[in-house]
């Protein structure tokens, strides 16, 4: 396969070399390194990495996330909240939720808890759809607003349907927006 390219008069310019500096640029930019820093790493202005950032800009504002179980319309919030531009979603449906615990060993299993729990302490807002009692662990444990949206009562056992205008409403609330 070729590589993509384009002649502008006498350059020929790669499109290969773009998206690597692209990437790398918004990688280290993620990574806490500041505009001029990145731009210095890979020689480039600092006004084009903020130019770079500006337009591909989703949002500006609160890190949120969004957790939920179980599930039932769980393709559809994944849609809505990318739509939203939400930073973390992590949702399931029972039998996704079931085969999570099951699938792995009990110290695997504690291991990735605590790895989501430490990431999730990073957002700002956290939208938890699911029973009271996951309701009182999160406040108990994150750092973050929670926000918390019952599908029911513990222990809940099959799907359920998370209403999207609801979840809509919430998000448009968190982000500011109206």
């Amino acid at each position: 396969m070729f590589e993509e390219q384009f002649r502008i008069g006498e350059k020929i310019i790669s499109m290969r070399r773009i998206e690597e500096v692209v990437q790398s640029a918004l990688k280290l930019r993620s990574e806490g390194l500041s505009q001029q820093e990145v731009a210095n790493a890979l020689r480039l202005d600092r006004s084009f990495i903020s130019r770079l950032e500006s337009i591909g800009e989703v949002r500006k504002g609160k890190k949120v996330a969004i957790i939920g179980f179980p599930l039932q319309n769980k393709e559809e919030i994944i849609k809505l909240a990318q739509k939203e531009g939400v930073d973390f979603v992590w949702v399931m449906n029972e039998k996704e939720r079931l085969d999570y615990v099951r699938n792995q060993t009990a110290m695997d299993f504690f291991n990735q808890v605590i790895e989501v729990i430490t990431t999730l302490k990073a957002y700002d807002t956290v939208i938890l759809a699911g029973s009271r009692k996951w309701q009182k662990i999160a406040e108990a444990l994150l750092d973050s607003q929670v926000i918390f949206l019952e599908l029911g009562s513990s222990p809940i056992t099959e799907d359920c349907f998370l209403s999207p205008d609801l979840l809509k409403t919430v998000l448009e609330q968190v982000l500011l927006r109206t």
